[in-house]
């Protein structure tokens, strides 16, 4: 991989849409650097680099700057093939339409909206809304190890960062959001269980995703365990 540029990801420890690039390139076994900031205090270099102001954001040979997690995972895919996505033209569509699917859930009408809500009905509202649409998801799941069937695909790195963090509210608030969805469960153990999943985040995570949920004092904060 000599022709590949130079890549450094901007991010700050708890963002999950750096993850997936992380993971895609971590698959890919790509050499990348990785910087940190404090989104809350950023860096000059960073609000000028950076057109939204948000992370990832990922640097190419010190000259060029790409941002949104999708468009930098499909960067990342078309300069180190072969692709992970599929060759077919359709379900390559339908798998993009289904990781802007999956942006969404990881948002402020999803999973990140659950650990702001204050109030408890006001939660459980957001929490049915969530349950909902991962049920449309599961719907169009292979069943199979991944998500179009045995191939590890960049709509399952997409998925990763959430599914993990499922599985830390589920740890630290006892709330399971894949109950009675086997087929998306399957596809949580098998991502969690994968190396470049596993590497692609900092080993204070757990206890950084605690103290987040805390720091918001929502209804979530009170079911801390």
């Amino acid at each position: 991989m000599d022709s590949i540029p130079q890549l450094e990801l901007i991010s700050f420890k708890l963002c999950p849409y750096v993850q997936r690039a992380v993971i895609t390139l971590k698959h890919k076994q790509v050499d990348f650097k990785i910087t940190y900031i404090d989104l809350q205090n950023p860096p000059e270099w960073f609000n000028a680099i950076s057109p939204l102001g948000k992370v990832p954001v990922l640097k190419v040979n010190d000259d060029e700057v790409l941002f949104e997690s999708s468009v930098i995972q499909e960067y990342i895919d078309e300069i180190t093939p072969p692709s992970l996505h599929p060759a077919d033209p359709l379900i390559k569509a339908k798998n993009r339409a289904w990781i802007a699917f999956g942006g969404e859930l990881m948002g402020m009408q999803g999973l990140h909206g659950i650990i702001h809500e204050k109030d408890q009905v006001s939660c459980e509202m957001m929490i049915g809304s969530i349950k909902a649409l991962l049920s449309r998801l599961e719907l169009v799941h292979s069943g199979q190890d991944f998500f179009n069937g045995q191939a590890f695909c960049l709509i399952d790195a997409a998925y990763a960062p959430m599914l993990m963090r499922f599985d830390l509210l589920k740890q630290h608030c006892n709330l399971d959001l894949l109950q009675d969805l086997p087929k998306i469960q399957a596809w949580q153990k098998k991502l969690m269980g994968m190396s470049c999943v596993q590497s692609s985040v900092v080993a204070e995570l757990p206890e950084m995703y605690r103290n987040l949920i805390a720091h918001y004092e929502g209804y979530m904060a009170s079911r801390l365990n």
